[in-house]
């Protein structure tokens, strides 16, 4: 095969990756946001110990969702174009 191939293959999956590893992050930072803070929308919660000596640690955290919910109409829209669907 022509090098020149190889290396645009290579540099497209490895930004590839990198949005699919950016992309699962945001959604498990979520998820661990959602199970501390789960008790508010109605979720059985940890408990409560373990909530209030990890919150310190989620400032940033409960900022970033808190942006992520103003600026994020359409997950789904998201996926597919991660995915390249449609």
């Amino acid at each position: 095969m022509n090098p020149d191939i190889l290396k645009i293959f290579s540099r497209f999956f490895r930004e590839r990756s990198t949005e699919y590893l950016k992309f699962e992050l945001r959604e498990l930072e979520s998820l661990f946001g959602m199970l501390l803070y789960s008790s508010l929308v109605g979720y059985p919660a940890p408990p409560t110990f373990l909530t209030l000596r990890l919150l310190p640690h989620l400032e940033g955290e409960l900022r970033a969702m808190v942006d992520r919910l103003y600026r994020e109409d359409d997950l789904f829209g998201e996926l597919t174009g991660l995915f390249d669907i449609g």
